[in-house]
């Protein structure tokens, strides 16, 4: 745990400074389900809700992922969007 990228700013998923992530999950959640994830962006599509996180930074990309196995949704994708640094 805690790898190379735990610390650096400058590394692919810039944990220090935080990245921004999209989270697939199957199925729409419900609005009880969605006041747990409060701090992204919820997007509802017909079998499946996207889950955008902005400035994410590793601990709190975790902390969204163990909220999500708590309530029982299944994972589909996360992924991390390309950011301006990225271009």
């Amino acid at each position: 745990m805690g790898g190379a990228q735990a610390g650096a700013s400058s590394g692919p998923a810039g944990s220090a400074a935080g990245a921004d992530f999209e989270i697939r999950v199957r199925g729409r959640i419900g609005e009880a389900f969605r006041s747990g994830f409060s701090e992204l962006t919820i997007v509802l599509h017909p079998a499946e809700t996207v889950l955008l996180g902005a400035g994410l930074d590793q601990a709190a990309l975790y902390g969204i992922l163990d909220r999500i196995q708590a309530i029982g949704l299944e994972l589909l994708e996360v992924r991390r969007l390309p950011g301006p640094r990225d271009a």
